[in-house]
């Protein structure tokens, strides 16, 4: 089992793409054939299947999701001051648009471990999602400096770019997507909302190119074809995010010509 728990890790840590997830999701789960009592492998399948959910929403969502709580749940059981444990559980909350209670697990997690740079940086994610966005930049920045050579800082880049374009910060939000971009080659997301700030900006060119990449990436998902589409698959939870989020992220995608339906 153990050689398939560290393929999938390997996978997990590659440039975020629905190919690298495919291929972790099918090592942890033959991982966790090979050992269905596993933590690792539990919270390793749980971690991806979530994560796909997240990054690369498609028709298995909701099997994902249930699937991942229940591993997340399993493993929680067996080792409750599991710090990985309670930072999946708050993965799974947050799929689950429950951002206010996720930020309870990972708190829980930095009790359990105080280093543990990706908790903060998902509580930053969550205030995105829920607000205050303004506490969302000094957790992701505290998250790059806890941990500089993390594997996936450039999810931390895109998510700081991500804040500052839903607070009209445009310039920032384009610093920090071109930041994150070099390391997130393959990622839909940053594409598309590097595609509204270039639009915002009044750089209709590169928000062309962007949003083509964006398209071509994502594969099945929502697939940045039209602003209802893309609406429905966004995470803000809450009614003054949704606001700002038409208002800077849904404008720039219409200025970049992404139809209403």
């Amino acid at each position: 089992a153990l050689d398939y728990i560290l393929r999938g890790r390997a996978a997990k840590y590659r440039p975020t793409s629905a190919e690298n997830y495919a291929e972790a999701v099918s090592s942890f789960e033959r991982a966790l054939e090979l050992d269905p009592q596993s933590p690792d492998a539990q919270l390793g399948l749980a971690q991806v299947l979530i994560g796909r959910v997240l990054d690369f929403p498609s028709s298995s969502a909701a099997a994902d999701i249930d699937r991942a709580d229940e591993l997340a749940n399993r493993a929680l059981a067996a080792a409750p001051r599991s710090a990985w444990a309670h930072v999946v559980k708050g993965q799974v909350l947050r799929g689950q648009r429950r951002c206010a209670e996720a930020i309870s697990e990972y708190e829980t997690a930095l009790s359990l471990d105080h280093n543990w740079a990706g908790a903060l940086a998902d509580i930053g994610r969550c205030k995105i999602r829920i607000g205050p966005i303004e506490e969302a930049i000094p957790l992701l920045e505290q998250a790059i400096r806890l941990s500089p050579r993390d594997p996936i800082p450039g999810i931390w880049y895109f998510r700081i770019g991500e804040a500052h374009l839903l607070q009209s910060h445009i310039d920032d939000a384009i610093l920090w997507f071109e930041k994150g971009e070099r390391a997130l080659t393959t990622w839909h997301a940053l594409r598309g909302l590097l595609a509204s700030a270039y639009a915002l900006k009044g750089d209709n060119e590169r928000a062309a190119a962007e949003l083509a990449e964006a398209r071509k990436l994502n594969g099945e998902g929502y697939s940045w074809q039209s602003i209802a589409r893309i609406r429905a698959g966004t995470r803000y939870e809450t009614p003054a995010v949704r606001a700002l989020a038409e208002a800077t992220f849904f404008e720039g995608l219409r200025r970049a010509g992404v139809p209403e339906e």
